[in-house]
Order: structure tokens, then C-alpha cells, then sequence
């Protein structure tokens, strides 16, 4: 199982996607306060539709908070500042894939707690910022998903 780590997410609906994303997947998905919503938000289980009550979601007050009660096998950065591509990494049972709000991403004190081939990118264009937040995490975590061979899928 793989852990996928919203860091302060602040828009409903991308945690909504996620938490869709996440019910489909196996993966148990944590978010990070603060919040910039609430959880009963509209928009959030509009964009996760009836996938609530399938995914595994915890809330942590601190990512501190969330690598002592979780204690992930790696931590595994996903930023635009990150200088190691997604594809090039052997994922692991047990990995959590971490990702920053919409609107700024991961603090560079987190991403330089890390060491440098744990911050991890997805190539783009020239002169692109970044994907929507869902869109990242299912790139790398169905990534992470394929190299253990869809274990659990109920088709391959």
C-alpha cells in the first residue's frame, strides 16, 4: 500500500479527485493541516461522488505528526523544484508520496530535509509551472501503482 500526503491542501475538489483517486488505487490518503476547507465541503464530495466511504483517510496536524504515527517505509517529495524524475525511482510498498498546496507547493525546508533523489518531478515543458494536483498524484502514484504489478487490480 502507498500513502498519498496532501500537505495543507487548500482546494476542495483536487482532494476530492485524490480522494477518489486514492479509493481506486488501494492507497490511504492523509492530509496535513491546516485545511483550507472543511471536509463535509460540497465541492469535495461532489468530486469524489460516492468514493467516501471506500477510501482510507486519515488527518494529521503536523507532517511530524504524520511520520510518527504512519512511519512510511520513504518519504517521497513531489515538487516542480524537484531535480529527480518521477519514472526514474523503484517505488516501494509503503512509500508516501507527499504533495504541497495548489498555490505555493512544499515548503523548501521540507523539500531540503529530503534527500535529493526523494524530491521528485514530473517533466513538463518549457515555461509551464505545474499540473493540477490531482492530475500529479495519479501520474506517480499509478506509477508507483504499475511497478508493483496493480497488486490487488482486478484486472492487469
Amino acid at each position: 500500500m502507498f500513502h498519498v500526503v496532501l500537505y495543507q491542501p487548500e482546494i476542495p475538489p483536487n482532494t476530492g479527485n485524490i480522494i477518489r483517486l486514492c479509493a481506486n488505487t488501494g492507497a490511504e490518503l492523509h492530509l496535513i493541516r491546516p485545511l483550507g476547507f472543511e471536509l463535509d465541503d460540497v465541492r469535495l464530495r461532489r468530486a469524489g461522488l460516492d468514493y467516501h466511504e471506500y477510501a482510507r483517510l486519515q488527518i494529521h496536524d503536523s507532517l511530524a505528526a504524520f511520520i510518527a504515527a504512519t512511519q512510511p517505509q520513504r518519504l517521497l517529495a513531489c515538487s516542480t523544484r524537484g531535480g529527480y524524475c518521477y519514472a526514474n525511482i523503484e517505488y516501494k510498498q509503503g512509500d508516501a508520496l507527499l504533495f504541497g498546496p495548489e498555490t505555493r507547493g512544499l515548503p523548501k525546508e521540507v523539500l531540503t530535509s529530503l534527500p535529493p533523489r526523494q524530491v521528485l518531478r514530473i517533466p513538463m515543458l518549457p515555461d509551464n509551472r505545474s499540473l493540477n494536483l490531482a492530475n500529479a498524484a495519479a501520474v506517480i502514484l499509478y506509477e508507483a501503482w504499475r511497478q508493483q504489478g496493480f497488486f490487488g487490480a482486478t484486472q492487469v
